[in-house]
């Protein structure tokens, strides 16, 4: 395995701070245990080397992998239920009522391997039934790395991700392909668009958002940066719209614009 400087570990931290917002300060034998292979393997002798490649250049592949080794979460299909129980029951009875024009907006930020917008989508498709077509319900799914973006877009997943999916579900909105794997059906998948977007970057989306997924996320983020992306969230929210985050995670009361409903749960009143 590979050791790194205390000059380059300043180095890399300051640049995926000031670029990508994670905060890298406390995670230095991560980065050293995930990274060594990789640099390794792409032919470079050392930190020191691969550092200065990666800030020199911004080389897009480099920094996409290196961002997907040092922010791999696992995800599945209905993580955090509770957060899918109250989108059916108190979110989208809600906006059933106000929106005479039939269109939600629900944007998935930091949408990883693409399960959480996927089961939004099912639960949309579930809770509207026959009406479903009357509807523009398509999730906005967005994340930096393009790697885990193509994987969401492949949309075929192991077993073990569908644990938690009803077997009604599993019928409904999935395809079993021949090596035991699972496909998500194409009116599930059709109704996500998925982007490359950075969360330091302006939210400037043409609309506002209904409900802003934002799940287990901000863990990487130091306080200040997620007090920023909070304040773009919130701008970015439609009033009476939705902020979900992670049960892990906390906001800051002291700044925070969005009203407290219940853990991980926010909205803008």
């Amino acid at each position: 395995m590979l050791t790194i400087t205390d000059n380059d570990f300043l180095r890399l931290v300051s640049y995926v701070q000031k670029n990508y917002g994670i905060d890298l300060s406390k995670k230095r034998q991560l980065i050293t245990s995930r990274l060594s292979n990789t640099i390794v393997a792409a032919g470079f002798a050392s930190f020191s080397a691969y550092i200065d490649h990666i800030i020199k250049t911004s080389d897009k592949s480099a920094v996409d992998m290196m961002l997907n080794k040092l922010t791999t979460n696992y995800t599945y299909f209905l993580r955090e239920s509770s957060h899918f129980d109250f989108l059916k029951n108190t979110i989208l009875p809600r906006l059933v009522q106000q929106k005479k024009n039939k269109v939600l907006s629900i944007w998935s930020a930091g949408c990883s391997s693409g399960e959480e917008p996927y089961t939004i989508s099912m639960v949309l498709k579930d809770y509207f039934g026959a009406q479903a077509a009357a509807w523009d319900t398509r999730v906005l799914a967005t994340d930096i790395s393009q790697r885990v973006l193509s994987h969401a877009q492949n949309a075929t997943y192991d077993p073990s991700a569908l644990e938690n999916v009803p077997n009604k579900w599993k019928t409904e909105y999935f395809r079993k392909t021949p090596d035991g794997q699972y496909m998500v059906a194409p009116q599930i998948k059709s109704n996500v668009i998925f982007r490359t977007f950075n969360l330091m970057s302006p939210i400037q989306f043409k609309i506002k958002f209904d409900v802003i997924f934002c799940r287990n996320v901000m863990i990487y983020f130091d306080q200040a940066t997620k007090d920023a992306l909070v304040e773009r969230f919130y701008h970015a929210t439609n009033p009476g719209g939705y902020l979900l985050i992670g049960h892990s995670e906390s906001l800051n009361k002291d700044k925070l614009a969005y009203k407290y409903i219940m853990p991980a749960t926010y909205q803008k009143t």
